[in-house]
């Protein structure tokens, strides 16, 4: 049996992150009714094997969200003639879907939109964990 655990956790790496966010939901709820206070008040909770279940601190990480309209690749004495007004051709299509990215990782695809006055992006498309990981072993 524990084989197959680990050929699904091969298979899908996010699924130990989903299973740990379970367990600290768990053990959460098993500290609140005992009233012992958690891991925000400065207790750790204890799994069964001794390791810490403190997924809050990784839940409060900054990381930096872009959209990036396109990409293309110029020499270096074109960026020296830019200037104002100068036009740079991208090799995104008018209308074609934005990459969203965490920190450098392409995880999902969308169009923008204005709300208040201000730009936004309407997700259309949420990259898969495999998918990410497949994309990352070619890159």
């Amino acid at each position: 049996m524990a084989t197959d655990n680990k050929n699904d956790e091969a298979e899908d790496p996010m699924a130990a992150w989903a299973e740990a966010l379970e367990e600290q939901k768990v053990s959460d709820a098993k500290v609140e009714d005992v009233g012992q206070g958690g891991p925000l008040f400065g207790g750790n909770v204890q799994a069964k094997d001794g390791t810490s279940q403190d997924i809050n601190m990784v839940l409060d990480i900054p990381v930096t969200l872009s959209v990036e309209l396109g990409r293309t690749k110029v020499p270096i004495k074109y960026i020296l003639q830019l200037a104002q007004g100068s036009v740079v051709e991208l090799d995104a299509l008018a209308g074609e879907p934005m990459d969203v990215l965490i920190n450098g990782y392409l995880i999902a695809q969308g169009e923008v939109v204005v709300v208040n006055d201000k730009f936004g992006i309407r997700l259309t498309d949420v990259v898969t964990p495999s998918e990410r990981l497949k994309r990352l072993s070619k890159g």
